[in-house]
């Protein structure tokens, strides 16, 4: 609020000089508050509370507690100067005109009054772009595409025509007679009157209209044009976050918006209609400012790039009024700071930009954006914060202010700067006299933004004043103090209002001829979290995590008081519902009553020990009561004026529910309290009076047939007569109690997609009302039969509370804002059956619950609707297609038969029923095969007993079929990217009780496998493989389990439906042909039998309902499906198929039933077993042609008969396997589905797009029955994520509403769908490993990798901490800066990549401190010297660079080994004069070509000296061909004077070499070359790897080695920590991490 005072800046001086300089002043009268509010400051003789103290004009600090209550500041004394304002004339504002009438779209939804556990609803969260459709020219409704897939049988599918733009939202979306119409009250029944709130985003947007009558400003999500005489709103709707700029052209016809959230969205808008004229993506990551040419022809915005570039883009604009679109004239990215930016009002083609550091001049031309840097002088390193251009056409003059306090006059023709002022703060009058000030001297106010009209200057600055000024800066004309820092001024066109806005969301605006300022809005500057109404009075209490109390006033809109907590934050508010008082509760535990009357605290109590969570008072004013986060309530009297505490019982309400504000309600007659308690899957009832407990529910017991466990979230009590309770509860669902029996009444599924914190009950039981995420729902709670609701959006934010206002014919919602809902149903009841809207109002149609219908629309020439995949950001309804029945000559059964041979598909017309009781005469190829038939009546098909051998035979020849392009990563049979290890018989594994290295942690995921990572929550055992391990990880505490035995990387994995055993295959090795299956304990982690097929490789494992089978299939090469008996693991049947198939899946309603889909087809199998033998009956069907799928690459089970299959092209199929027909299909994505998971009405896809979607598929049992009848019935997309690559392997909870994925990036994500977040779980590196580094204090390391990044870790839990990414490019090298660098605050990482540039990283502030390039080749090592001040590296070609840290120069280049890649570079310190050269640093290089050299170092002084050279003959046989040996060596950290080395000379050896002696002292013999080598500090160890996927470790004091397995590739890293009590080594890009004994 801007309040009056005297002069207390100084005014503008000339060029060069700024003298602190004041102007007399005669304040004028205290004007009265806009909009009919009272001063609430008190009288002067009055006191306030005993212990509170005087504070501010209008603003008082009281109670013990902290707090500070504020009523409204007065408006600003206005100060006449002695200098005459210029303009005398003042326009009377013209009658406002109608404004047009905005109202939010809804939805009708039908959910069943009495929901079972099944009856889900669905919600889909990705209201995420609602599109705008003009109904007339005076009625814009908003329509928020709810992502829903409508089924559609393909024998009623009729065309129609396309939706027209006439149309309305809804209209346009559903068609002409497309559905019955359902009954629920007017439709919309609710319209946005009003928002409370200003900003979100920034609070730098506020802008005149052209006439100057209104202001146009954004609240969050929400555009409001405010009439600042009527205050009446309208409201430009369809953003879904915060609206990030605002820019209105010269005419108002064009609005352009542009919301926060990356990728940047820009809206373009008919100002005076209020219909969004084009919706289109910046190229902007994030668009900062917007700025429209005074036509309107063209828009330009500034903004951040992905990498934080700055970026201004400019687009042609012209046609978007006429039906045309936004056209991208130019993109340009500048190194200039840039803080604002317009474009000229006299020229398009010209616009100006400031920032840090400058001022740029812009010109459009060609189609090109062009700058030019204004030379600014000594101005030139100030930070430039706004501009303006003069208004008088003859003016050359731009003005730019600064944070200094400067404002600078540049001639924008000749790029000159004419005048300089300063903004300095005065002396104060009892300081000493003011001495003659530079531009350099003192702190000057610092400006924040400026407005230019053509006779003056409004200036906002940051110590809260808006100061208005002549354009030749003589003298202050007036000035107001603001309550904060002022973000913006804005001058009306006709200059006679000045718009403020203040960082802490206050706007107004001063009037200048009569120097009265009025305040438009003012706004909680965070969440609110609660609201209160009064109940006699149309007064609103709400309470925000700002730390204020606030009471609006419903009817103006206006703030009538603020109450201010700087210690404790307020969380529950309340008012009496007799007195003027209201009541607040605190984090800290305190109750505290509030007069209105005297704005003071009438008294405080401290009965609660946690947080106060609820807050509610009796309707008759007798009690009031409170809970708190520790499970206590308390009783108060309040019906004197002083409340007391009657009562406070302890551990009554529960203690970890969630916080809501129902926590705690009071029936309408007085007589019952209910809360959640004492736990959480409780409700009490209580009598107010008492408290005595007349009923406790337990709400987890009313579904018996749920497997989980639901609690209470929030209560409400419905009118007194019949007596209800209505309880919202984890599941989704409100559940109706009788408050006298406990016994449940109704039951409403699917309310919202996540829990419902907040609900309301109107008055007469009309209208619930619900909230949850960002969504309200209406809903007609009279309605029995078919209960109905409508959707409404418009939070940016989770919507926290909502509520009814006192006369019952408004709403009330709150969140990011304050929103006021008219309620447009009529006061009478409406009949069933009758529709009563609004005028212009659009239909509903009828929809599942939560969901909102969507129409068809048939394109292709066949006839059959081809839909698109439904996107959340997308504004056209998603597509479905269905399937039609089989043709007539479609296929049938087919038999395979390991006896006689595959035979090929049979044609009868019957399908599956004409292959029972017959034999079946096929032909294949040349020869005839008759196979057996099953039993007679079977309608499976035909028989399969197992091959007598147990091996399947050959197979045949396939049928060709057209196939789809492939993805990269669809379906491909698996490959192991490790190295198929030989071990030789030198190998020496050591009995595990002398084992010197145990492996401790393993960093990374196998996102080469599939289905590889299983988890039940139930028992908490979660498991992942990582190469040729099985990880089983605690999710608690991060603690692993490493289940080592597979020869080869591990393709999959498949746990046992009682968790009791783990199964998982791999693939063959150089020693097996055929893959191999392990079967592991789960309890103790033993392998309790291993089993091996035919299969090189196992693409896909399952347990049977039961457990007592298993089946495997192998992948493409040799397809076989073997399966398994679990009591004597011996096979029972093997069957090689004709075709590829991609999966197997067993029916988990069947124990005897399981599906295969792969090429073109499906295959249903009947498993039947006399005695101990097993047959498989087989039935295929092939994927109708409407599908259009080449194959099904993914299945899994719905409810019982339903089949869900993904195929190639994005797909997904919905098959009957009692019918044995597919009866839906829909487009769920846009590439294959590898992966897809059902429960219940929930289904999961993951494609390899890296979409993972949620799917709501409760309509699809009615489908299968009703057949072409089912209308209402829908599938709809809840949410959609996307991660870092293909979706490979997936797990979820029952409920589907959390689980883990495996990405093909190596990434493992927990996911969340209530929340709509992925966090990483599992990340390792995407590419191979090429270094690891450590701290000095080891307690983090960083690794680099092939994918550009640097990873920094923590040692203690091995999680990722910092990550450094450079795109586009490899990092090879990495060195951690060492102790004596300077202080451990300032640690830094050297890494050198395969551009040739070095980077340096600090760890401290996470940011890049240096970049350059020393080479011109790929870095292939680097290194510290000993003292951390320089940094040697070497390169691809040979050569060797020493660059000093602190300047980034390079001081030399060695080429000594040019020819070969150098492979090790380490250094070390040593004594002066030490092996008889100087320098105190020692340092090797080692190069590829077998050769080492030493030297020694001074670095400060310049010194380099090469002291030794080795080289050997290279070896004659590489046993890695392609894969040279690398040449290794290290300085001995036992022994400074000894080298050890490897990968030199012919032979198989570790040598060491004296450096002194000049000799080699030592050798030890290796069974392989070694790849990579590292040697203990601690002890004397060394660790060496080898290609061949071994690890050795060797004591070097007793000679003895051992030998480790584990790793799936190359060991081509090994390093221990500085202390050698860890040795990290890696293998391709998995990192394993291993305990050190006896060090």
């Amino acid at each position: 609020m801007a309040t009056s005072r005297a002069s207390g800046c100084v005014p503008a001086y000339s060029s060069g000089t700024s003298t602190p300089a004041t102007c007399a002043s005669t304040p004028l009268s205290r004007p009265p508050r806009p909009g009919g509010q009272s001063c609430l400051s008190p009288p002067c003789h009055e006191k306030w509370h005993s212990q509170c103290r005087r504070g501010r004009a209008g603003t008082t600090a009281m109670s013990t507690s902290g707090f500070q209550a504020t009523a409204p500041k007065e408006s600003p004394r206005w100060v006449r100067r002695t200098v005459p304002f210029l303009r005398q004339s003042c326009r009377v504002p013209s009658a406002p005109r109608p404004l047009p009438e905005i109202s939010m779209s809804c939805e009708r939804l039908e959910v069943s009054s009495v929901g079972g556990p099944s009856g889900r609803g669905q919600e889909p969260s990705a209201w995420a772009e609602a599109t705008d459709k003009c109904v007339n020219s005076t009625n814009v409704h908003v329509s928020a595409h709810e992502l829903a897939v409508v089924p559609v049988a393909p024998e009623d599918v009729a065309p129609h025509e396309p939706p027209c733009r006439e149309q309305s939202g809804q209209q346009a979306a559903l068609g002409k007679n497309r559905f019955q119409q359902r009954s629920f009250l007017p439709d919309p029944i609710l319209r946005l009157k009003g928002v409370i709130g200003f900003g979100g985003h920034s609070t730098r947007w506020a802008l005149w209209t052209k006439d100057g009558a209104a202001v146009v400003y954004p609240c969050h999500a929400v555009i409001v044009m405010l009439h600042v005489d009527t205050r009446q709103q309208r409201f430009f709707l369809g953003h879904t976050d915060k609206v990030s700029a605002l820019a209105l052209d010269g005419s108002n016809s064009l609005l352009a918006s542009a919301q926060a959230r990356a990728p940047s969205m820009l809206r373009l808008w008919d100002f005076q209609t209020g219909a969004c004229l084009s919706l289109f993506r910046s190229p902007v990551h994030v668009v900062c400012s917007l700025s429209f040419s005074d036509s309107g022809a063209l828009l330009c915005g500034t903004g951040k790039d992905r990498h934080g570039r700055t970026v201004v883009v400019a687009w042609d604009t012209a046609q978007v009024g006429r039906g045309g679109e936004a056209v991208l004239l130019t993109k340009v990215h500048t190194d200039a700071d840039i803080q604002a930016f317009k474009v000229a009002f006299f020229d398009e083609t010209r616009m100006a930009s400031c920032g840090r550091g400058g001022v740029r001049l812009w010109r459009l031309r060609r189609g090109g954006l062009r700058s030019c840097a204004v030379d600014l002088g000594e101005h030139h390193a100030l930070e430039f914060t706004d501009l303006a251009f003069g208004q008088d056409l003859d003016s050359c003059t731009l003005y730019v202010c600064g944070r200094s306090g400067h404002i600078l006059e540049i001639d924008h023709q000749h790029m000159a700067v004419q005048r300089a002022r300063r903004l300095l703060p005065t002396q104060t009058p009892s300081g000493p006299l003011p001495k003659r000030q530079t531009f350099s001297s003192g702190p000057g106010i610092a400006i924040s933004s400026l407005s230019v009209s053509q006779v003056t200057c409004a200036v906002g600055s940051e110590d809260g004043y808006l100061r208005l000024w002549p354009l030749d800066f003589s003298s202050v004309l007036l000035e107001a103090e603001h309550e904060g820092p002022i973000s913006s001024v804005c001058v009306s066109p006709d200059g006679l209002r000045v718009l403020s806005t203040t960082s802490s969301g206050h706007l107004g605006f001063l009037d200048v001829p009569s120097r009265e300022y009025s305040v438009l809005m003012r706004s909680h500057t965070a969440l609110v979290l609660a609201l209160a109404t009064k109940c006699r009075q149309e007064h609103l209490a709400t309470v925000s995590q700002d730390h204020t109390v606030r009471v609006w006033d419903l009817v103006t809109l206006q703030q009538l008081y603020d109450f201010t907590s700087p210690k404790e934050a307020p969380r529950a508010v309340a008012f009496h519902p007799t007195q003027p008082t209201f009541f607040c509760g605190f984090s800290g535990g305190a109750v505290c009553s509030f007069s209105l009357e005297a704005t003071e605290v009438l008294v405080e109590h401290r009965c609660h020990r946690g947080a106060v969570t609820g807050l509610a008072t009796s309707p008759d004013g007798s009690f009031l009561f409170s809970s708190c986060s520790r499970g206590s309530l308390a009783q108060y009297d309040c019906a004197a004026t002083q409340c007391r505490v009657l009562r406070v019982a302890a551990n009554v309400v529960c203690q970890d529910s969630l916080m809501s504000p129902n926590a705690l309600v009071v029936s309408g007659d007085s007589r019952l309290l209910a809360f959640v308690g004492p736990s959480k899957y409780t409700v009490t009832i209580m009598d107010t009076a008492s408290l005595d407990e007349l009923l406790r529910v337990d709400i987890s017991a009313l579904d018996g047939t749920s497997s989980r466990l639901d609690s209470a979230v929030a209560v409400c009590f419905g009118p007194a007569p019949p007596g209800h309770l209505l309880v919202s509860t984890s599941s989704n669902t409100v559940v109706v109690l009788d408050t006298t029996s406990g016994r449940m009444v109704r039951e409403l599924s699917g309310v919202h997609p996540t829990a419902c914190p907040s609900l309301a009950l109107s008055r007469d039981g009309r209208f619930l009302l619900t909230a949850a995420d960002r969504a309200i729902k209406v809903w007609d709670y009279l309605m029995q039969a078919n209960l109905g609701c409508q959707v409404y959006i418009g939070h940016s934010e989770p919507v926290q509370a909502v509520a009814f206002s006192p006369n019952q014919q408004q709403l009330l919602s709150v969140g990011d804002a304050i929103f006021l809902w008219d309620i447009l149903a009529p006061n009478e009841r409406l009949p069933p059956g009758s529709v009563r809207g609004s005028p212009g109002a659009p239909p509903a149609c009828e929809a599942g619950p939560g969901m909102r219908q969507l129409e068809d629309t048939v394109s292709g020439a066949d006839g059959l609707p081809r839909w698109q995949v439904p996107v959340p950001s997308q504004a056209s309804p998603p597509r479905l297609g269905p399937c039609a029945g089989l043709p007539e000559g479609g296929d049938g059964a087919f038999s395979v038969s390991d006896d006689e041979g595959p035979s090929e598909e049979s044609h009868g017309p019957k399908g599956l029923r004409q292959a029972s009781g017959s034999a079946l005469l096929v032909k294949e190829a040349d020869r005839v095969v008759d196979a057996a038939c099953g039993a007679a009546g079977d309608s499976w098909g035909l028989s399969m007993p197992p091959h007598p051998c147990g091996q399947p035979s050959a197979q045949s020849p396939r049928r060709a079929r057209a196939q789809p392009a492939a993805h990269p990563d669809s379906c491909e049979p698996f490959m192991s990217q490790g190295k198929a290890s030989s071990l030789a018989k030198s190998v020496s594994s050591p009995p595990a009780s002398s084992e010197r290295l145990h492996l401790k942690a393993v960093v990374g995921y196998s996102g080469n496998g599939r289905a590889n990572v299983v988890w039940r929550p139930d028992t908490g055992f979660f498991a992942y493989t990582c190469g040729r391990l099985v990880v089983v990880e605690d999710l608690h505490s991060g603690a692993q389990q490493h289940w080592l035995g597979h020869p080869e990387e591990i393709s999959t994995l498949a746990l046992s439906h009682d968790a009791q055993v783990l199964a998982s295959a791999s693939g063959h090795s150089s020693t097996a042909s055929c893959g191999q299956i392990r079967l592991w304990e789960v309890p103790g982690g033993s392998c309790r039998q291993l089993i091996s097929h035919r299969d090189p490789t196992v693409r896909a494992l399952a347990f049977s309902p039961d457990d007592r089978l298993l089946i495997t299939l192998g992948y493409d090469g040799d397809c076989t499906l073997a399966l398994w008996s679990m009591s004597t693991y011996e096979l029972l049947s093997s069957t090689r198929l004709p075709e590829p198939v991609h999966g197997v899946a067993f029916n988990p309603w069947h124990a005897g039933e399981l599906a295969c889909v792969g090429q073109g087809a499906i295959t249903l199998w009947l498993l039947q077993q006399r005695g101990a033998d097993v047959s498989l009956q087989v039935h295929r069907e092939r994927i109708p042609e409407e599908v259009r799928a080449g194959k099904l690459t993914s299945l899994c089970y719905g409810a019982m008969p339903l089949l869900y299959c993904g195929s190639d092209t994005g797909q997904v199929c919905v098959w009957d396997t009692h019918a044995c027909r597919c009866f839906l299909a829909w487009e769920a994505d846009n590439s294959e589905i590898g992966v897809l998971l059902c429960s219940g009405v929930r289904l999961v896809s993951g494609s390899d797009s890296g979409r993972l979607r949620l799917w709501a598929v409760e309509a699809m049992l009615e489908l299968r029955r009703k057949g072409s009848g089912a209308r209402s019935s829908s599938v709809f997309m809840e949410r959609e994520l996307t991660l870092d690559g293909a979706i490979v392997s997936a797990v979820f909870h029952d409920s589907m509403d959390m689980g883990v994925a495996g990405s093909v990036a190596g990434t493992l994500w927990y996911i969340n769908w209530a929340e709509g977040t992925s966090t990483h779980l599992i990340s390792g590196h995407r590419s191979k490993v090429n270094e690891v580094a450590f701290s000095p204090s080891e307690s983090h390391c960083a690794t680099c990798s092939d994918d550009g990044s640097v990873r920094v870790w923590s040692l203690a839990s091995m999680e990722l901490v910092i990550q450094f990414q450079v795109l586009n490019q490899s990092c090879l090298c990495l060195a951690w800066s060492p102790p004596s660098c300077g202080r451990p605050e300032q640690q830094q990482v050297a890494a050198g990549y395969s551009d040739g540039t070095l980077r340096v990283f600090s760890i401290s502030r996470t940011a890049m401190e240096l970049k350059m390039r020393p080479h011109l080749a790929a870095l292939t090592a680097i290194a510290f010297s000993a003292d951390g001040q320089t940094i040697l590296s070497g390169d691809k070609d040979g050569l060797v660079a020493v660059s000093r840290l602190c300047t980034g120069m390079t001081l030399r280049v060695l080429s000594d080994q040019r020819g070969a890649p150098i492979s090790t570079i380490q250094s070390t310190s040593k004594e002066d004069g030490d092996f008889g050269v100087e320098g105190t640093d020692l340092w090797l290089a080692a190069s590829g070509d077998q050769r080492v050299s030493i030297w020694a170092s001074d670095w400060p002084q310049g010194h380099c000296e090469l002291m030794d050279w080795l080289s050997f003959p290279a070896p004659a046989l590489m046993e890695a061909p392609g894969c040279p040996v690398p040449s290794l060596a290290a300085f001995c950290p036992w022994d400074g004077a000894l080298l050890v080395c490897a990968g030199l000379g012919v032979h198989r050896e570790v040598i060491f070499y004296s450096l002194r002696h000049k000799q080699v002292v030592e050798k030890i013999p290796l069974p392989f070359f070694a790849v990579s080598l590292s040697l203990s500090p601690g002890a004397r160890l060394m660790a060496i790897g080898f290609a061949e996927c071994v690890l050795r470790l060797v004591d070097c004091t007793s000679g003895a080695v051992q030998d480790f397995a584990g790793h799936n590739d190359s060991v081509r890293l090994c390093r221990f920590t500085p202390a050698g009590r860890l040795l990290f080594t890696a293998a391709h890009r998995e990192i394993l991490v291993w305990d050190v004994t006896g060090c």
